[in-house]
């Protein structure tokens, strides 16, 4: 399982920092940062989710206001 995360659609609401410990505020941004990730495009971030910590990921993309998290399986089939 994976995770994209659109840092140019995020708005600072700070939801998914809250749900799932991979984010965290950038305050000096006024967005999210996704630690351990790799940019893929210009503000497309993505992260390899542990098996341990898919409920928070997919928990942290429900949250999100602005619908800037996505969660795909191992298959590339999008989850939430």
């Amino acid at each position: 399982m994976y995770v994209e995360f659109d840092r140019d659609t995020c708005v600072g609401m700070y939801q998914c920092v809250a749900e799932w410990d991979t984010f965290e505020k950038n305050l000096n941004d006024g967005k999210a940062d996704l630690k351990g990730s790799e940019e893929e495009e210009d503000d497309l971030f993505v992260v390899e989710v542990p098996d341990s910590e898919e409920f928070d990921a997919k928990f942290a993309a429900r949250s999100c206001p602005v619908d800037a998290i996505e969660v795909y399986d191992d298959d590339g089939e999008q989850v939430v």
